[in-house]
């Protein structure tokens, strides 16, 4: 399931560099949404790769990693973008 994340990037190397053991690949086959502060409605996204940690997740979409949170439902709810580095975004948890 590693091949959702960009080339020379594993769930290993994720842990690593959060220092997040129990951080994991979600099935992007979920309601992702941005909450953006300038709309009265959300955005959906169509995620390629979903990581969570813990309830926190970062989702691949449209070409940027989007910080959100994980909901009981197992929708996620994105409230920021990272941009295109998955190093970057995961230093930014």
């Amino acid at each position: 399931m590693d091949s959702s994340l960009p080339a020379g990037w594993t769930i290993e190397r994720v842990r690593a560099l959060s220092g997040d053991r129990t951080a994991a690949l979600l099935s992007p086959e979920r309601l992702v949404v941005v909450d953006e502060y300038d709309q009265a409605d959300y955005s959906t996204l169509r995620p390629d790769a979903v990581i969570s940690f813990h309830d926190l997740c970062l989702v691949w979409a449209a070409g940027t990693w989007f910080m959100g949170h994980l909901e009981p439902d197992g929708s996620v709810i994105c409230w920021a973008s990272y941009g295109p580095d998955l190093y970057e975004a995961v230093r930014a948890l």
